[in-house]
């Protein structure tokens, strides 16, 4: 079945308008993704409270959750899976099982109900986000792809917005609030669920597989472990893996540590939070989305590089009050507005060609998230040292993320696909 009878088709050409709604519904993936994450970080000292979690299984849940290792298995499989048998295929299923993972966080009344559900959230996020981020790479055109893609970003940023907001305004209610709170992203899961039943499949998916047989595995994986591909490989993942050490604990942690170590009330380190997605938000449509198509993505990354870190460090030499927070959170929110999370969106479609471009993005998504894990488990033992140890580790992080983008990343901005594929000159 083609797209056009499947659903809307999904061209380059289409007009502008269609193109904002292809990528708005594409996008929801980074606002249910980010909202998840977040909705863990609010409710977290709840369920410290409730259920009398310890640093070692605050540190697990963290870890197996939908910001770490869940989501990294899902990219994985969800990446093969889009390039064998379409990027609309995930999309018939993956928020089902979203879904169905928030019902179990909604209606947990223990521990081991909490992994359940956080596990199934993060399975069904992580295969959503090659799916999109292809999907929008695919349909947009060369010059506004990145200003595309930059939607995502934004969306991620009032996933979190919201959640904060709501979360605040819930958590006299205790454990029902944090109950409702779920609900929100449940529902947000069925309208976008429901929304993408309008939206066909990719062109330039369907046209590498009309007379080819479907990709296999081995074949998706082989370019991307080998010669110049591993070697593209191993720039994303390095740049993003190390950014997003530091941007993960940020992102799942910071309400919780700046309650248990900076004296800040409930209501102070949520609207802290708030502010950084908003600047993150208000910088991607005031920075990245208007110049990243037409100038130099490698200094715009190292102008965030150095706003981030300087942000850091203020709560490494500083002490932890509302002062340090407000500084550290204005910083990395400004240079989070064109930092190495757009640019691993933009550069990890970019870079691969159409027959592995979900697999590729999956299996470094993979890579990340899994990563981050592994680091989420250990975040609580370093704090018990003392939070200015974490300070200064996180800085390290967005440094040499940053020297890792700006040495070695590509110069596509304003290139078509095609001129990019025969650039990097990747097997096919």
């Amino acid at each position: 079945m083609t797209s056009s009878a499947a659903g809307v088709s999904q061209s380059e050409h289409a007009s502008p308008g269609q193109h904002w709604k292809w990528t708005f519904v594409a996008a929801m993936a980074s606002y249910i993704d980010a909202g998840s994450i977040v909705a863990g970080s609010v409710a977290l000292s709840v369920w410290v409270s409730a259920y009398g979690l310890t640093d070692s299984t605050v540190g697990l849940l963290g870890a197996l959750s939908s910001n770490a290792i869940s989501a990294g298995v899902g990219a994985l499989i969800g990446g093969y899976i889009c390039d064998r048998y379409g990027r609309k295929k995930i999309y018939a299923y993956d928020l089902l099982l979203y879904m169905f993972g928030t019902l179990w966080l909604i209606f947990a009344v223990d521990t081991w109900m909490l992994f359940v559900g956080y596990i199934l959230v993060g399975l069904a996020v992580g295969a959503d986000i090659p799916a999109s981020w292809s999907l929008i790479t695919e349909f947009s055109p060369a010059r506004k792809r990145g200003k595309l893609g930059g939607l995502s970003q934004v969306l991620w940023s009032l996933g979190p917005i919201v959640t904060l907001a709501l979360g605040l305004m819930l958590q006299p209610l205790g454990m029902l609030g944090m109950r409702l709170l779920f609900a929100s992203l449940f529902v947000a899961a069925l309208t976008t669920w429901w929304m993408r039943h309008g939206i066909g499949e990719s062109e330039r998916w369907e046209r590498e597989n009309t007379d080819t047989a479907p990709v296999k595995w081995s074949a998706a994986l082989r370019p991307l472990l080998t010669g110049k591909g591993l070697k593209l490989t191993l720039m994303l993942i390095g740049m993003y893996g190390i950014w997003n050490l530091f941007a993960g604990t940020n992102g799942f942690y910071t309400p919780y540590l700046l309650k248990a170590f900076g004296s800040q009330s409930d209501a102070a380190s949520v609207g802290l939070q708030c502010l950084y997605f908003l600047l993150v938000a208000v910088f991607t449509v005031l920075v990245f989305m208007p110049f990243n198509d037409r100038f130099n993505r490698r200094l715009m990354l190292a102008l965030s590089t150095v706003i981030q870190a300087g942000g850091m460090l203020l709560l490494a030499v500083l002490p932890l009050n509302f002062g340090s927070a407000l500084g550290y959170i204005v910083a990395i929110g400004i240079g989070g507005g064109f930092g190495a999370q757009h640019f691993f969106q933009i550069w990890s479609g970019e870079l691969f060609p159409t027959k592995f471009r979900s697999t590729a993005q999956g299996l470094m998504f993979a890579v990340v998230r899994i990563g981050l894990g592994f680091w989420s488990f250990f975040v609580p033992i370093i704090t018990a040292t003392g939070f200015q140890t974490l300070a200064y580790i996180l800085t390290a992080f967005i440094v040499i993320s940053g020297v890792i983008g700006v040495i070695w990343g590509p110069k596509t901005e304003g290139l078509t696909l095609e001129e990019i594929e025969q650039e990097q000159g990747l097997a096919r």
